[in-house]
């Protein structure tokens, strides 16, 4: 007997409407998102999942709003279809609007917990149970049970009438759940954190119970486990993330075991983090490729640069961050919050300790003079108002 595959492209993340530092990413997510539906169109999956945060935001702009309805138009015209979850950047009823509607072409748009046991059927590949962001809060209210304290617990409870359903199935069954899971590698300055803490993760085990599990929420693409996957974000959405790889993944899921393999999806800019003085950075030839790609700058002058973000964009279009080097601090001192800390009220002390921070040195008898006429003047004025 020939075992039953069932063909998934997996995303994620999509967060359409981001801004990375103001600057709109729009562009670049309709970039990403026209190789995302070619790939559809040459591979020819079962079903397309997106695995939550398909906004950035509860209510998107109105742009993010019209490219959604562009690609999903587009996959429902190939006739492949999506089965998309709302992450904790979305709005469950927003992003479940006109549902029903959808579903008719195949486009299944799930976005509230209450049919997570009621699988999308993919007549004879398989099943797919929608798991959105499961909030405690909407979990105790549907179960009428106050001891749900929890993401763990709640999502325990969330997905037991889907793993119970699918075991009286003969098909392969999937999960595409939306959750911060024990183990996995978070990327710093990008995923919203679930809650404060420690409490907002999710055991492994407790999305046990399905052939496949797609998941969404941390942006690097990983494999937690054979079989449980994060597809990771479909653009670098900030410059914590300027080193790791997006990609999508292609999955063969049979009863038993899920194979996958990730597809690359190029960038209309790459987002990159760039090291060295002013004046090195702006004549390296190297540095050619990233004068139109989105730029973080750390100088390693020594002291204060006027301007210089300016001066970078006059090589670097879209630098949108400058940072310096920690400098050290003077001799028998601590760190600037320290020093601050230890400075009380005293003007004097306080200017001494931001000049040795911004330029690593101690300010000498002709910056202090300066600095006390100044106090001084400032003080002559509002003597005089």
């Amino acid at each position: 007997m020939v075992a039953v595959a069932l063909r998934l492209l997996h995303t994620s993340d999509w967060h359409l409407g981001r801004a990375l530092h103001e600057e709109s990413l729009l562009e670049d997510q309709a970039f990403a998102l026209d190789q995302l539906v070619a790939l559809a169109r040459d591979e020819r999956p079962d079903a397309l999942v997106v695995a939550g945060d398909v906004y950035d935001r509860a209510v998107p702009p109105p742009e993010a709003v019209a490219l959604l309805d562009d690609v999903l138009t587009r996959l429902a015209d190939l006739a492949i279809p999506v089965v998309a979850i709302a992450g904790n950047h979305d709005s469950a009823e927003r992003l479940s609007f006109g549902a029903r509607l959808l579903a008719a072409r195949g486009v299944h748009l799930r976005g509230q917990l209450q049919r997570a046991a009621e699988p999308i059927e993919l007549p004879g590949r398989g099943l797919v149970y929608a798991l959105p962001f499961v909030d405690p809060d909407v979990v105790r209210g549907l179960e009428g049970d106050e001891a749900i304290r929890g993401h763990a617990a709640a999502t325990a409870r969330a997905v037991a009438g889907a793993r119970a359903d699918a075991a009286r199935r003969g098909l392969p069954a999937v999960l595409v759940a939306h959750a911060f899971v024990q183990g996995a590698q978070q990327t710093p300055d990008s995923e919203r954190p679930v809650v404060v803490g420690t409490a907002g993760s999710v055991p492994a085990e407790t999305l046990a119970g399905f052939d496949y599990v797609a998941l969404g929420h941390l942006h690097a693409p990983q494999e937690i486990a054979p079989g449980l996957r994060y597809a990771g974000s479909l653009l670098r959405y900030s410059f914590s993330e300027a080193d790791q790889d997006k990609s999508v993944a292609l999955v063969e899921v049979e009863r038993g075991r899920a194979t996958a393999r990730t597809v690359a999806l190029g960038a209309k800019r790459q987002v990159v983090r760039l090291r060295g003085k002013l004046a090195d950075l702006l004549r390296r030839p190297e540095l050619a490729r990233h004068e139109r790609d989105l730029v973080e700058v750390t100088l390693e002058d020594e002291g204060y640069v006027l301007d210089a973000k300016r001066k970078l964009q006059a090589r670097f279009a879209h630098v949108l961050n400058v940072v310096r080097l920690e400098l050290a601090a003077a001799p028998g001192q601590g760190a600037f919050g320290q020093q601050v800390a230890g400075a009380g009220r005293d003007e004097l002390k306080l200017f001494e300790s931001f000049f040795s921070t911004v330029t690593g040195a101690l300010p000498g008898p002709e910056h202090r003079q300066v600095f006390t006429a100044a106090l001084a003047e400032i003080d002559r004025q509002e003597r005089a108002a």
